[in-house]
């Protein structure tokens, strides 16, 4: 018979019936053919491993990597996961508490609420049944209501595009990315969503399925790079990612590819808001490069919220006599409060938000604290600082420095930097 070869290293077999010598030489052969595998620096058990390319070592049991070395791999470090808050442990604005969005209201940091009619859900941070995920994203049905073919119903996150621009998408060399996710409903079926450039006019609508109702169930879809089409690299949006809860015909095109036009969702997708009291869940949401779902990038809690403070910002005290910062009066009725952020914002903000009640701010100044008589109103900023304008009755004396305070819990100061 002749000669036969392994499987995987295509070493030889030698024919049965075969010489000495010729066992003994083609021994030889494969034995150089196996030490060349573990070429590398080092004699003994000190060795090292070749993978070659198209290859894949697995290791079931433990791995331990010591001395110094390389590891290049797609998504093994640095910011894997492009879409910020995928676990929805951040809530600045609400703290859990639901709320009835209005079209491109904010919710839980980084997702947005796209609702072509009022008051058909609500939106609020929720604890998690899903080992490993304390959060999730809670949509709630507030009624039945048929969709029409112009409307639209989802979560979204805009990615900015500094954070895609590696992805070379609208050009020839454009890279494939995979969407994760865990996803709860008390519906079942086939749900859609959808990516999106800046303008709306590239679309690729996707489907995954939730075949149990009240189950944690998790998704994932790979999608080829576009390489047509404008996408952002700049501090504007690079990818709308939008997890639909209902969208009609006009917002709907098919599934698995990319296509001229504004879709939201794909044909024939569940949609939540057709059913009073329904409800979704959805926590972990990643987008990486690379066709292959991997483990969610956990990053720790501090670097997440610092990731959102680029986009927004509450200053919030928490209790009376807590400081805003440090402040300085102008005349004998209002004085300034320049606050530094605590990172660099995406854009200058141009507008304040504040409680809404004068009296939950006073300022401090020659051992006198005066109340507000007015809401703070935003006066500048820039993407490292903001200034505001805070007024009393009378009593100051201009050119004093001092605190802006807080009175109570209520009062804050949030600025927004939001795509």
């Amino acid at each position: 018979m002749a000669d036969t070869t392994t499987t995987n290293l295509l070493l030889t077999k030698p024919e049965v019936g075969a010489s000495t010598d010729t066992w003994g030489t083609k021994i030889n052969t494969d034995l150089d053919s196996v030490d060349a595998v573990f070429d590398a620096a080092g004699t003994g058990t000190s060795v090292g491993l070749n993978v070659g390319s198209g290859k894949t070592l697995t290791v079931a049991g433990t791995l331990n990597l010591t001395g110094t070395g390389n590891i290049n791999a797609v998504n093994t470090f640095g910011f894997k996961n492009r879409l910020i808050n995928g676990g929805m442990v951040i809530d600045q604005r609400n703290a859990g508490a639901s709320v009835t969005p209005t079209d491109g209201q904010y919710t839980l940091d980084r997702w947005q609420a796209g609702v072509s009619q009022a008051s058909k859900l609500t939106i609020q941070q929720s604890g998690s049944a899903n080992p490993g995920f304390p959060s999730a994203l809670l949509v709630t049905s507030s009624s039945a209501y048929s969709v029409l073919a112009a409307d639209y119903f989802g979560v979204v996150q805009y990615i900015e595009g500094y954070n895609m621009a590696d992805l070379a998408w609208g050009t020839a060399n454009a890279k494939s990315v995979t969407l994760s996710a865990w996803v709860y409903s008390s519906l079942t079926g086939t749900f859609g969503g959808s990516l999106r450039n800046s303008d709306s006019n590239r679309s690729y609508p996707f489907t995954y399925s939730i075949p149990t109702a009240n189950t944690w169930t998790q998704i994932s879809v790979t999608i080829a790079g576009d390489t047509s089409g404008t996408w952002l690299t700049t501090n504007g949006i690079g990818i709308r990612v939008w997890f639909s809860v209902g969208a009609g015909s006009t917002f709907s095109s098919t599934a698995g590819a990319w296509a001229t036009g504004n879709y939201v969702s794909a044909t024939g997708a569940t949609s939540v808001v057709g059913t009073s009291g329904a409800t979704f869940y959805i926590t972990g949401v990643q987008l990486e490069k690379g066709s292959t779902a991997t483990s969610f990038d956990f990053r720790s809690y501090g670097t997440e919220l610092a990731l959102c403070q680029r986009y927004y910002y509450k200053l919030t005290p928490g209790a009376n006599n807590v400081s805003f910062g440090n402040a300085s009066t102008v005349t004998t009725t209002f004085y300034y409060s320049t606050i530094d952020t605590p990172v660099t914002l995406r854009i200058a903000p141009t507008a304040l938000e504040q409680s809404g009640t004068a009296g939950d701010y006073k300022g401090y100044f020659a051992n006198v604290s005066t109340t507000c008589s007015a809401v703070p109103i935003f006066d500048s900023g820039s993407v490292k600082n903001v200034t505001v304008k805070f007024t009393v009755t009378a009593g100051l004396v201009a050119g004093q420095g001092g605190i802006a305070l807080a009175t109570g819990a209520n009062g804050y100061l949030a600025w927004s930097a939001e795509l």
